[in-house]
């Protein structure tokens, strides 16, 4: 960062995109064009893409039109994509080539995943024949993969190069590649053979060739591999970017930490989603019509409400227990909730250690195991509180304790559930988070209300 720039908050930030934004719209709506070009110029292309995002439909377009050719590239790749197609579908065609052209392949192969086939075939027709080539090659790719979100613009040289030759050969490379802080080496069939860093580069003298100053010890990633693997890589390795190979070992394109972000982010959004039983499919939630926000969230409470039945079926089952003993309902709410609370923390910490790797030197028999000992641990100590608790409510101890033995079984029951049933979908490949809450859920209703009618029976004698 350069001296005379103050580093601004991120609560700052956030009041200056607010103000942006309701800036933006106020000049708009009254026709002022220069004044709202006037004030886009200090702002970044993110921040400008935000404010875009925050106006009106019929505005957005407007606004666009007021940025230089260049800024318009950026702050188009920063937009959502749902305003990234209501844009082009309004540009003319000169526009959609100069734009689209000119972004980067991985983010424009991202935006023609979001658009429909007739309108990307109309796109691929404008770009440029290289850019055409570029972008069929990473839509090639399955979904979700390191060849889908690498870029293809990186700078390969060869080994036998000097430093002075290879400064001179960036300047010429740099503004066509996205990456120039590593430079990658290769053989004659373009096999990747070593890594220089831009740092060792200037830090080396001009006669030194890159053989001698290239690290050989690669880390690398397969086309193939899931783009979750690759963004675990470059956490792990501290890298910027991390090269991508085909099945030949040749270099074909690499990814990036800025889109190793934004893989990070969606996955852990739709890991959250699911959680809650919420389909995700990318989008996002808040631009969503009401009616597909109600589809996707309709389907496990549907579940729920169908399986909950069994619940209804025990207690109708037990009228003669309860006609002797109706206080018993009163803790039904407090057992079922308590062991729903328990089991989603099992649930919770599983299927973070399976996306974060945390579980890697662990068995599902030694973390299923640990939740065990775990939910005994809170059972008990929760099961002497709910026992005292529920003396002083009613007054009587053998409903008491009946109370405290079933919040045990039922903390320990849901323990294991918890840390289980997430092994058990992943083995099934199905969706740990999106499955295990509903069904952990109902687990601990369904049988948790059963395992205290059991032992009320037996602890009251009835």
């Amino acid at each position: 960062m350069s001296e005379n720039v103050t580093p601004i908050q991120s609560n700052s930030r956030h009041e200056l995109r607010q103000l942006v934004r309701s800036q933006l719209q106020l000049l708009l709506e009254q026709g002022n064009l220069q004044g709202a070009k006037a004030l886009l110029v200090p702002v970044q292309p993110v921040d400008i893409a935000d404010a875009i995002e925050g106006l009106p439909e019929s505005m957005e377009l407007i606004a666009f039109r007021l940025l230089g050719k260049a800024e318009a590239i950026q702050v188009y790749e920063y937009l959502d994509s749902t305003v990234q197609q209501s844009l082009i579908e309004q540009f003319k065609q000169q526009e959609v080539r100069e734009i689209v052209d000119q972004m980067s392949p991985d983010d424009r192969a991202r935006l023609f995943d979001e658009l429909p086939a007739k309108i990307v075939r109309r796109l691929l027709e404008q770009l440029s024949p290289e850019e055409r080539q570029n972008t069929a090659l990473l839509l090639g790719y399955e979904e979700d993969t390191a060849g889908r979100i690498m870029t293809p613009e990186y700078i390969s040289l060869k080994e036998s190069l000097t430093v002075a030759q290879t400064l001179e050969r960036i300047r010429g490379l740099a503004k066509t590649s996205e990456i120039i802080y590593y430079l990658y080496v290769t053989d004659a069939f373009r096999r990747l053979t070593g890594i220089v860093s831009l740092r060792e580069l200037v830090l080396s003298s001009p006669e030194t060739t890159l053989g001698e100053i290239m690290a050989r010890d690669i880390v690398w990633v397969n086309t193939g591999d899931d783009q979750e693997e690759v963004a675990r890589m470059i956490q792990r390795y501290d890298l910027l970017a991390v090269p991508v190979v085909d099945l030949e070992q040749r270099l074909v394109g690499v990814v990036t930490v800025d889109d190793v972000i934004d893989i990070l982010q969606q996955e852990a959004t739709e890991d959250i989603y699911a959680l809650g039983g919420v389909q995700s499919d990318g989008d996002n939630y808040f631009q969503m019509n009401l009616v597909t926000v109600a589809r996707k969230r309709v389907v496990w409470l549907l579940v729920l409400l169908l399986t909950n039945t069994a619940t209804t079926t025990i207690i109708k089952s037990q009228v003669t227990l309860l006609e002797q003993m109706a206080i018993l309902t009163a803790f039904i709410p407090l057992l079922t909730g308590t062991g729903g609370n328990v089991g989603a923390q099992s649930s919770t910490v599983v299927i973070r250690g399976l996306n974060t790797d945390d579980l890697s030197d662990l068995g599902p028999g030694q973390v299923v195991l640990r939740e065990l000992i775990a939910g005994a641990l809170l059972g008990i100590f929760l099961g002497t509180l709910a026992t005292v608790w529920a003396y002083f409510l009613q007054g009587n101890w053998f409903v008491s304790i009946a109370v405290g033995i079933s919040l045990v079984a039922i903390a320990i029951l849901a323990s294991v559930a918890g840390s289980a049933l997430p092994f058990l979908f992943r083995s099934l490949g199905l969706d740990p988070a999106l499955m295990s809450a509903p069904f952990i859920t109902t687990a601990v209703d369904v049988v948790g209300v059963l395992i205290y009618f059991m032992i009320a029976r037996i602890i009251l004698g009835l």
